[in-house]
C-alpha cells in the first residue's frame, strides 16, 4: 500500500466540520434508557483453559432488548482484591474465539472481559427488528432507513451493558473500567466511552465507524463500501442514509468522552483511512473536557490496518501502567 490521504502534517490540523442530528443526545439517552434497565450480569461459569496463569469465566449479560450477550472474563489466577478492567470490543466479522486466544491483559495483571459481537460472532445472535427492510450484504446497511433499528444501536448499547456487567463481578474494580478494541472494536470502544461518563481510560485502535461522510466517499475497501453499494441501488435512500450513520459516528460520540485515551493509526490504512481516524482522536473529549495532555495518538507511517500491532501493545500496556497508576 502507498500513502493516500492527506499528508502528516495536515492530519495534524485535520479537524472537519460536523453535521449533528439537533436529536442526537436525547437518541441515546431514550436508547439507554429503554435498554440499560436492571443488573446486567446473567451467569458467570468457570471454563478449562489449558492455561496455568489465567483463568476463565464463561460470561452472559443481558445487551439491547435484554438479549443474552456471551463473553469472556480473563482473570490472573494469582490475584488480590478487585483489578482493574480491560473491555475489549472486536473487529468487524470476529467472535470472542477459544479462552486462550486472549491472554495479554490478564497476563499482565488486569482482569479482561471480551465481548462477544452480536450476529459476528458464533455465539450471540442477533433477534434483527429490521428484517424485511433492504439492505447491502454485512452489517453496515442492516437497518439503515431507520437509526432505532440500526444493527449498531442494538451492538452500542451491548457495549455500554458489557461495562455494566464487569461492574458487577466481585473481582473487578469498578472505578476502574477501560475500553479498548481495533477497527470495529475501536469504534464500539468510542461510542462507549461517549456513552458511559466515568471510564478511566479508552484505547481505540485503527477505529471504524468514523467520519462516516468523509470514510464511505474515500474508499471502496470492506466494509465502508457497503454503503456506497448500497447507495449505488438505492439513491433515493442518500440522505436518509447519512443521517442514521451520523448518530453512529465514532467522531460525535467521542467528542462525549470525558476519559484520556491513546488511539493509533496507520498512515497506509486504506479501510480506515488515516484522516477518519484524525478527525476522531482531534474531536475527542471536546464536550467532556479531556485536556490535549491526556490525549495521545501513534503513529505508524508504513503500516496498514494492522496498525502498530505487537509494538503497539507495548505502547499500550505501558501508557495504561501510567494512567492507572495517576487513577488510582
Amino acid at each position: 500500500m502507498a500513502f493516500f490521504d492527506l499528508p502528516l502534517d495536515e492530519l495534524e490540523r485535520y479537524r472537519p466540520a460536523l453535521d449533528e442530528p439537533a436529536d442526537f443526545d436525547d437518541f441515546w439517552r431514550e436508547s439507554l434508557t429503554a435498554h440499560r434497565t436492571g443488573g446486567a450480569l446473567i451467569a458467570c461459569e468457570p471454563v478449562h483453559n489449558g492455561l496455568a496463569t489465567v483463568d476463565t469465566f464463561d460470561v452472559t449479560f443481558a445487551g439491547y432488548g435484554g438479549h443474552p450477550v456471551r463473553g469472556w472474563l480473563q482473570l490472573p489466577v494469582t490475584r488480590t482484591g478487585p483489578l482493574p478492567v480491560v473491555v475489549e470490543y472486536l473487529g468487524y466479522g470476529s467472535g470472542r474465539g477459544a479462552p486462550h486466544e486472549k491472554r495479554l491483559w490478564a497476563c499482565a495483571g488486569y482482569a479482561h472481559f471480551v465481548m462477544d459481537t452480536r450476529g459476528q460472532g458464533a455465539e450471540t445472535p442477533d433477534p434483527d427488528p429490521a428484517t424485511g427492510d433492504v439492505a447491502a450484504p454485512g452489517f453496515l446497511t442492516r437497518g439503515v432507513l431507520d437509526p432505532r433499528r440500526y444493527y449498531y444501536r442494538r451492538l452500542f448499547v451491548d457495549a455500554v451493558r458489557a461495562v455494566d456487567a464487569v461492574r458487577e463481578h466481585p473481582a473487578v474494580d469498578p472505578a476502574r473500567v477501560v475500553v479498548t478494541g481495533t477497527s470495529q472494536g475501536g469504534g464500539i470502544a468510542l461510542a462507549a466511552a461517549g456513552l458511559v461518563p466515568d471510564l478511566v481510560a479508552v484505547m481505540p485502535d485503527v477505529p471504524f465507524l468514523c467520519h462516516f461522510p468523509r470514510a464511505t466517499t474515500m474508499t471502496d475497501l470492506p466494509p465502508y463500501v457497503e454503503v456506497s453499494r448500497f447507495v449505488k441501488l438505492h439513491r433515493q435512500h442518500a440522505a436518509t442514509v447519512a443521517r442514521t450513520l451520523s448518530y453512529f459516528d465514532g467522531v460525535l460520540l467521542g467528542r462525549r468522552a470525558d476519559a484520556p485515551t491513546l488511539f493509533s493509526v496507520g498512515l497506509m490504512d486504506h479501510i480506515c483511512p488515516p484522516s477518519t481516524v484524525y478527525a476522531a482522536f482531534h474531536h475527542y473529549g471536546a464536550d467532556g473536557g479531556v485536556q490535549q495532555s491526556e490525549k495521545r495518538i501513534s503513529v505508524y507511517p508504513f503500516n496498514d490496518h494492522e496498525g502498530g500491532g505487537p509494538a503497539h501493545e507495548v505502547v499500550k500496556l505501558e501508557w495504561l501502567a501510567k494512567r492507572l497508576k495517576g487513577a488510582a
